[in-house]
């Protein structure tokens, strides 16, 4: 099973799920090693980035909603700033 999730919500089930209540975080163009000690969900607000996995790379930008299951260690390269909602499970 994929720990990576890229999806495409409706105006209606972002508004369902409340992901616009979520807490912001934006980032810089950069490059930094991350680990996923809890699942999180979160809706990409601007910018491109991509994520290399064991699985392979995938390229996340404006509008994904993307899960991000827990132990996943991964290698971010923002390629453009990116803003998103963010909620940890």
């Amino acid at each position: 099973m994929s720990k990576v999730l890229v999806e495409t919500l409706t105006e209606e089930q972002i508004s369902k799920r409340g992901i616009k209540s979520w807490p912001i975080w934006t980032k810089e163009i950069s490059s930094f090693d991350w680990f996923y000690d809890s699942e999180e969900e979160c809706l990409i607000l601007e910018g491109e980035v991509n994520i290399e996995t064991n699985e392979g790379t995938y390229t996340i930008k404006t509008g994904d909603f993307v899960t991000f299951k827990k132990g996943l260690k991964c290698v971010w390269n923002v390629k453009k700033p990116i803003r998103k909602h963010y909620n940890f499970k």
